[in-house]
């Protein structure tokens, strides 16, 4: 059966602030404490969204979690209304607040691992939302993201939920951020890559030393037995230590990989010829192209300083791949100057488009961190809740919804207002009738 690649793209919450949150990702440490613009940062995203849909790409759209998260204030033991519970945690501890109000949710290629049918042992789609217990403002996400993610997904004779992993260390996962899929045809028995920062059982092996590595293998290997994937179309790799050190906290930020296609950086993996030879001699009715990026050409600092690879690879329906960069590219000169070059270059990447996610890159994450990729047949995608589904009369509708509940300037100082509060939780129930979907926040429960 025909299947596609949708991307189910994060909107940008009405929250959206720069709290510096991340250690380990550079853009959003530098930009620590900023005036933020919620309003344009949503607008970014959805022109994005609706540009790609135009284009014939099959696109959707996730609502952002709830912010502040007040059930987490109150588990870290503040109490009162809800109006004393944010000045409480402003006053005694801003950290937490600035945590409670996190932004990331809208980096929605963190919120799942997703494994298509034609990989999976019962055929339906499978789904675990990542645990993200390396970060305290990340690993309250998971409950509400699963919430979200059965209320779109919702038939189970398609499609498969299981719960986060183990919230401990040696489980961190950090989903599909650390997550490709390689295959000559999406609806065809693909290659699930995993890519992971370090061993956690093994106290003798590789691991960073400056930023943590947030994703392991144990982790790794756990969604492959949870998802049903045969080992011979599985492939495990390691980050390079130093690369994490560098501040490439994730693989999406060094490699990005679609249908056979893996573009990626000199510095990217540990043992890259046999991660290459084995996604080769795994990848089933295609040959792997390879696409490396040499040090000499790009610098892993302006890899990270444009995200380059933080990018997306997508198929078109005449035979290319079109390559989704940050307007960022085009301001950095190796980078700008390396992507004219590879238009010319014999591979299947023969157009590059640039858009401005500056309210998104300055607070650490690009096109890629904004979309979670699912691969769905026909079938499988007439059971998705259409009302997510991206087109003109959802694109105005959104807009109209931000521009009545977004505000364009938002700083940490706000976050103890109370009214922002009331300004978040009345946009995000209309959102869900927007989207008709049914009471997934805790403030509706």
């Amino acid at each position: 059966m025909h299947a596609y690649e949708v991307n189910f793209d994060g909107l940008v919450g009405p929250t959206h602030n720069y709290a510096g949150l991340s250690y380990g990702n550079v853009a959003s440490q530098a930009n620590l404490k900023q005036s933020s613009n919620p309003k344009e940062a949503a607008k970014q995203g959805l022109r994005k969204m609706k540009s790609l849909a135009d284009q014939g790409f099959q696109q959707a759209v996730l609502p952002p979690l709830q912010r502040p998260d007040l059930n987490f204030l109150r588990q870290i033991g503040f109490t009162g209304s809800d109006a004393q519970v944010l000045s409480k945690a402003a006053r005694q501890a801003p950290q937490m607040l600035a945590a409670a109000y996190s932004a990331s949710s809208m980096w929605t290629a963190n919120a799942a691992t997703v494994s298509p049918s034609a990989d999976t042992a019962d055929g339906r789609v499978h789904f675990t939302a990542a645990n993200l217990n390396a970060k305290v403002h990340r690993s309250v996400e998971h409950p509400v993201t699963s919430r979200i993610l059965a209320a779109i997904f919702e038939d189970p004779e398609f499609f498969a939920h299981h719960q986060a992993l183990p919230a401990v260390s040696q489980f961190g996962d950090e989903g599909a951020a650390n997550h490709t899929r390689f295959c000559a045809d999406y609806g065809a028995p693909g290659v699930e890559f995993f890519v992971y920062g370090k061993v956690a059982f093994d106290a003798g092996a590789a691991k960073p030393h400056r930023y943590p590595a947030r994703q392991t293998k144990e982790a790794s290997e756990a969604i492959a037995r949870l998802h049903g994937l045969d080992e011979g179309g599985v492939v495990y790799a390691q980050q390079r230590p130093e690369t994490i050190d560098s501040g490439v906290f994730h693989n999406d930020v060094i490699a990005v990989g679609n249908r056979e296609v893996l573009f990626y950086h000199e510095r990217a993996l540990v043992d890259t010829e046999r991660v290459l030879s084995e996604l080769d001699q795994k990848l089933q009715g295609a040959d792997l192209k390879a696409v490396m990026v040499p040090e000499q050409a790009v610098s892993l600092e302006d890899a990270v300083g444009s995200y380059l690879f933080n990018s997306q690879l997508l198929s078109r329906s005449d035979g290319g791949m079109t390559l989704v960069v940050p307007g960022e590219c085009r301001e950095v000169a190796s980078v700008s100057a390396y992507l004219d070059q590879l238009l010319g270059m014999d591979n299947p990447i023969d157009r590059i488009e640039a858009f401005d996610l500056k309210q998104s890159m300055k607070n650490g994450g690009g096109p890629a961190c904004l979309r979670l990729r699912v691969v769905l047949n026909a079938a499988e995608l007439a059971a998705v809740k259409s009302t997510v589904i991206m087109d003109d009369a959802l694109f105005e509708r959104l807009n109209h919804w931000v521009d009545a509940h977004y505000r364009d300037r938002l700083s940490q100082n706000d976050l103890a207002d109370p009214q922002l509060l009331q300004e978040s939780l009345s946009a995000l129930d209309e959102l869900t009738h927007i989207l008709q979907l049914d009471s997934v926040y805790p403030f509706q429960r």
